[in-house]
């Protein structure tokens, strides 16, 4: 592979039963671990995400309920995801407003407390479509000249995705190889949460969406204190109701 590593890179890839980061789960989950030394390890499982797989999930990804009525749930598994991810970047297409979120929503459901802030996190989709708009097969096509076999395939997804990569990084002589410059030239926005519902502007906490979405976070919620109560009983996801929180008890602790 041309992408130099500090440290292993994990290329995630989920299937689920939807889109939704709150009331999906996640039915199948593949990972390309990688390693400086550029050794790899594949870890792919389906999943039994305890609730009905709808017709129209099937029909992309072709899991059905009858394929996952045996498979382990996310929580008999989340420990060993969590292991198996230690210490790694992350990479994914479209995996920071997707994979990445819905996947710590099943780690936070499970009961453990996993954050992926401190690592890098790459969005191949992003630096795709900053260089090169179109979608993963078209990526594949465009980047490694192969056709994507098995498209919304778990493992054929990630194994695409870590290809092309790495023929990024071979074709575009001021994409810096470097994770944390991948990470910074793909995330976009700062978020606070993978939900995207809380964002960073000149360091200050606003809401991305709703009435008061660009007003600052601390200042609404000390001028109308319940929309804090309302947000937590609300369909957010687990990870922005606890970035909510901490958020929340700043403002306490300041008066």
């Amino acid at each position: 592979m041309n992408l130099q590593l500090n440290r292993p890179i994990a290329c995630v890839d989920l299937e689920t039963t939807g889109i939704s980061i709150t009331q999906d789960r996640i039915v199948e989950i593949s990972i390309i671990k990688v390693h400086p030394n550029q050794d790899t390890e594949i870890r792919t499982r389906r999943i039994n995400p305890g609730i009905p797989i709808p017709a129209e999930a099937s029909a992309v990804h072709g899991i059905f309920d009858k394929d996952v009525e045996n498979e382990p749930s996310f929580k008999s598994l989340a420990n060993g995801i969590k292991q198996f991810l230690e210490n790694c970047d992350l990479c994914g297409f479209n995996s920071n407003k997707f994979d990445f979120p819905i996947l710590t929503e099943e780690f936070l459901r499970a009961g453990l407390e996993v954050d992926f802030r401190d690592r890098h996190l790459v969005d191949v989709q992003q630096i795709f479509f900053k260089k090169e708009p179109r979608n993963l097969a078209a990526a594949y096509q465009f980047y490694c000249n192969k056709e994507l076999i098995n498209s919304h395939s778990a493992e054929a997804d990630a194994l695409a995705t870590i290809e092309i990569l790495d023929a990024q990084i071979k074709r575009y002589d001021d994409l810096q190889n470097d994770v944390a410059a991948l990470a910074l030239f793909s995330k976009g926005d700062d978020f606070l949460d993978y939900s995207r519902r809380i964002k960073l502007v000149n360091k200050v906490p606003v809401f991305n969406f709703g009435k008061y979405k660009d007003k600052p976070v601390q200042e609404i919620l000390q001028k109308e204190p319940q929309y804090y109560d309302w947000m937590m009983k609300g369909d957010f996801a687990l990870d922005t109701k606890n970035v909510l929180t901490k958020l929340y008890h700043q403002m306490i602790f300041k008066k």
